[in-house]
This record gives structure tokens, sequence and C-alpha cells, in this order.
């Protein structure tokens, strides 16, 4: 130990040790028997060091249909749980809600804020999304740092990402609260933005500059030619080495949680969010040999403009905060420490086999007939 702070901190290839604590109640399950690094994901179960009491409720807004739903849940923990409920203040401003006298007791007692105004990262024990795949990356972005479990029910369009039905609400929450629930730990992006560099040394992993912008990514950073016809020409660094130039429409850098998102679309692998990794996946690549990678969780990648690019390249952070990228810029990417802890409705395998069937077809195809008992193989009778 003494070793390791006298030589800084150490270098995984498969990532950060993830953080076990989630919010200020709960983490992951202890596994004395583990010997791994990072430990068996079968294992990973949640437990509550104290019983929760704050709950978040993320509703996806502008749909009429999550109302009635967004009521009972609240009645629910409010009245029959005894939980504190924070929802977010333009949710309950809602006409529906505020002229629904039935709703009035209940929406006295919620505590209400607004996000980029009120900090409220320390106080949350557990997150409930209604909605689709958006509402539980919106929930990411709301925490910076360490993330409470998350429970998301399927309310929305695809539900890649939300694996729980709401018919049975009551008795899905009431398991969670008892604690040993299953649970995925989807990585997250710590990604940085510098801006106006000083070349020292005329190495870009040498730089300094102005840090611009530093958030956590669930999905994935995607870096495109925004509005120009040109071509994005872009250099790719991995721990400080130039690996290649992107020449095409862009980049994706993704987590394997954003492998069956946008990366999907382009052609990456799905990769399963337990796997330490990260992929890169050029967007319509003028080379027909450009094929995606994947990389160890670990590394540090660093994107910056080609010194002969002929135009500006955009940058986004789950489809967030976009905002253009000269010559002079970086963005620096690598695995978070901090994991958001999904909460599996089965367990982590068969969940995600499920989406993969139930939201993307995933080999989907008529089967082919069997051949009738009396019809040989031609093979066998030629000679």
């Amino acid at each position: 130990k003494t070793a390791q702070k006298d030589l800084g901190p150490a270098h995984f290839l498969h990532g950060p040790y993830p953080a076990t604590h989630f919010g200020p109640k709960a983490c992951i399950l202890p596994n004395p028997t583990s010997v791994m690094h990072i430990q068996d994901p079968a294992s990973q179960r949640l437990t509550w060091n104290k019983p929760p009491v704050n709950v978040l409720v993320i509703r996806k807004i502008r749909d009429e249909s999550l109302v009635e739903p967004f009521k009972e849940l609240c009645h629910f923990l409010v009245e029959e749980k005894g939980m504190l409920v924070f929802v977010e203040r333009r949710v309950v401003a809602d006409v529906s809600l505020t002229t629904d006298e039935t709703f009035a007791t209940i929406r006295k007692q919620l505590c209400t804020f607004r996000e980029g105004y009120d900090d409220i990262s320390h106080c949350i024990d557990l997150i409930i999304c209604l909605g689709g795949d958006g509402t539980l990356l919106y929930a990411s972005s709301l925490f910076q740092g360490s993330v409470p479990p998350v429970m998301a029910f399927h309310l929305g369009s695809l539900g890649f990402l939300t694996p729980f039905k709401f018919e049975s609400y009551k008795t899905e929450v009431a398991k969670v609260f008892e604690g040993n629930a299953a649970i995925t730990l989807r990585s997250r992006l710590k990604v940085k933005v510098v801006k106006d560099m000083l070349q020292r040394t005329g190495q870009p992993g040498h730089e300094a500059g102005n840090i611009t912008l530093q958030m956590q990514v669930l999905n994935e950073v995607v870096v495109d030619r925004g509005p120009s016809s040109y071509l994005s020409n872009v250099d790719l660094y991995l721990d400080g080495r130039l690996i290649t130039s992107v020449q095409g429409d862009g980049v994706i850098v993704s987590t394997p949680t954003g492998s069956t998102a946008y990366a999907a679309a382009a052609g990456a692998s799905m990769i399963h969010p337990n796997v330490p990794a990260i992929m890169v996946t050029p967007i319509c690549p003028h080379s027909l040999s450009f094929r995606p990678i994947v990389v160890p969780a670990g590394v540090e990648l660093m994107i910056t403009l080609s010194p002969d690019a002929r135009n500006t390249c955009w940058v986004s952070f789950d489809g967030r905060k976009r905002q253009e990228i000269s010559h002079g810029d970086c963005i620096k990417i690598t695995t978070s420490c901090y994991p958001v802890p999904s909460i599996c409705c089965h367990d982590l395998v068969y969940d995600w086999f499920e989406s993969l069937a139930q939201c993307l077809h995933w080999n989907v195809r008529k089967k082919q007939a069997r051949l009738a008992d009396d019809v040989s193989d031609s093979s066998d009778t030629e000679n």
C-alpha cells in the first residue's frame, strides 16, 4: 500500500474498481469469498445499510399516458410506505396534476427540485423511472458522482434499459425495499473537454488548457461533422499514442450499455453491460477496412481535430450538451469509477437477452421446417 502511494494510483487495463456504495444508504452485498479484482457479476446483490427513505421519481414528460401511473406510484410511496418523494418541479407543474383535487394532498408532500439549480445527489436513496430509456439516461446525468440504485419501469417506446412492468409495481418495489435484489453495474465514461490547449512538447498527451466540461456519460460520446458538408477528420489517441485518424461522418465512443444504442445502428457488436470495455465505432468511415473495435476499459482515449482538417467537428454526450470542437481542443475519455447500479427484474443475464429479443428482435427468423422422416439426404445415396 505504501509503495502504491509513492508511485501514484495503479493503472488497470480492465478499468477502475467500481464504487460499491450507491447514494447514502445502498451498497453491494459483501462477498467474502470473492478473490477477483472485479466482483463476480452473479454475486452483485443490492443491500441496504439503513432502510431507504428518500425516493426520486423520474417521469417522462409530455406523455399524458404516464400521469395515472405517476399518481399511483406517488400515492403508494407516500401513503403506504411513508417515503419522502422527490420529483422535478416541471413534472409537478403539469396541468393534469395541478387541477386534480384527488392528488392535492399527495402533491403538497412532494419535494421538488430544478435541474441545474438544486443538488439532490447526496440525499437520494433510490431512483424510480417511469418511461423509456431516456429516463435512465436523465437519471444518470443528475448524479455526477455516486449513483443510487435505479429501478426502471417500461412505460416508453423502446424500453431496452427498463425491465420492470408497471402492472406489478407494488410487489416489485416492496422487494427492492427488502434488499438482496440483483443489480447490473452499468459502467459510465468520464469525459473532459479541454479548450485552448498550450502546445508544450508537441505531444497531445502533455498539453494543458482550460477544462470547460467534465461529466459522466452512460451511453456514448458522439463526435460528428455537424452542419459541414466536408468529412470530419479527427485523430484518435490511446494512452497518449496516436492510433488512427477518423475520416468520415464521425466516431462513437460508447460503453457496453451504449453498444445497443447508436453504436449498434452504426454496425458495432452488442456487448453485455458487465463486460469491462470501451467501444470505438466509426460513423460512415471513408474506408472499407475501418471496423469497430473494443479496447480495455482502463485506457484513456483522446480525440482531437486533425491539423489538416478542413472544418471543425461537434461533440455530444448522451445526446446532450452539444458543442463545437476546434483546432487546439481535445476530448479525453476513460471509464468512470461511478457506475449506474441498475436493478434487475430477473437477473443480469436473462434481462439483457430478454431486451435483445423483445426490443431489438435479435435473431428473429422463421424457423426452418424439418424434413419428413422418409426423405433422405441426397448425398447419402450418391454412392
